[in-house]
């Protein structure tokens, strides 16, 4: 049995948000003809393998870990959307000597000095949008201008435009997406994957997409559930979470950790805006 202490350790030193497959240095944006999107098929396991193809689903990464799930080191990905400012700077800053890469959702002046410390900056679009039929009918070309030279993309309100967001995301070169939620995939939890074939995760926001965009890769929002048993996909949007009391959002937490860690080692994400560290003390 791992105690309080132990697990504190172990989300200290698991903290990073890198992506599975890694960008070169100073990539851009890819200039190419691209043919029309094929709709997807099933996948099977022959013809998809790692390290640039996987089948969506549960299976572990490998087969040699079946079994043996406890050996596998526990990925946590800490995201806060939303604009970075002088009143949650600090809050992003490391002051543990226990290395941790964030991925941080904004455009400002002070994103620079934090990609300098090592921090992963993801897109979140040029104008924030105008609810969620703006980012439910976008285009590619649109797509395109709200998003960038980066390597991810979050999607506005966890708002997919279909095949159009991917497609404008490998256009525009990026490697993954972490914007589709799921319930369904929670214990055990979805592992990422690729859009080469058909995928098999629940659709909780569409329109989802159903087309081939081969060696791009989706990254789940692994919901978590509130005190109440509902399900959330950014925690600060739970309907019912610990009330301002540092005990009971640990043990809240870490209740929510334990599917991952204790189950299939599937990458958990602990997903926020940005305002939520000026929420309470417990934050």
């Amino acid at each position: 049995m791992i105690n309080r202490v132990t697990y504190r350790l172990i989300l200290l030193i698991a903290l990073s948000g890198a992506p599975l497959v890694q960008a070169e240095e100073n990539a851009t944006a890819i200039d190419v003809d691209f043919l029309p999107l094929k709709r997807a098929v099933r996948c099977t396991a022959a013809k998809c393998q790692l390290p640039n193809c996987r089948c969506s689903g549960l299976r572990l990464p490998s087969a040699e870990f079946q079994g043996r799930e406890q050996e596998i080191p526990q990925l946590i990905t800490v995201t806060f959307d939303d604009a970075v400012n002088v009143i949650n700077y600090e809050q992003y800053q490391n002051s543990s000597t226990v290395s941790s890469i964030r991925t941080l959702h904004t455009p400002t002046t002070l994103v620079n000095a934090l990609y300098q410390q090592g921090h992963e900056i993801a897109l979140h679009s040029v104008t924030h949008g105008t609810g969620t039929d703006y980012w439910r009918e976008a285009d590619v070309e649109l797509l395109m201008a709200e998003f960038g030279e980066q390597i991810e993309m979050l999607m506005k309100f966890a708002k997919s435009a279909g095949n159009n967001s991917y497609e404008a995301a490998k256009r525009l070169g990026l490697l993954y997406d972490s914007s589709w939620p799921t319930q369904r995939y929670r214990s055990p939890a979805m592992w990422p994957y690729t859009l080469d074939y058909r995928s098999t995760q629940d659709c909780q926001i569409g329109p989802c997409p159903n087309a081939a965009i081969p060696g791009f890769w989706i990254n789940p929002m692994v919901s978590w559930l509130d005190t109440a048993g509902y399900s959330c996909a950014m925690i600060d949007g739970c309907i019912y979470p610990p009330q301002d009391n540092v005990d009971a959002l640990f043990e809240w937490m870490l209740e929510n950790f334990k599917r991952h860690y204790e189950g299939n080692r599937a990458p958990f994400g602990i997903y926020l805006h940005a305002a939520c560290s000026t929420w309470t003390a417990s934050f």
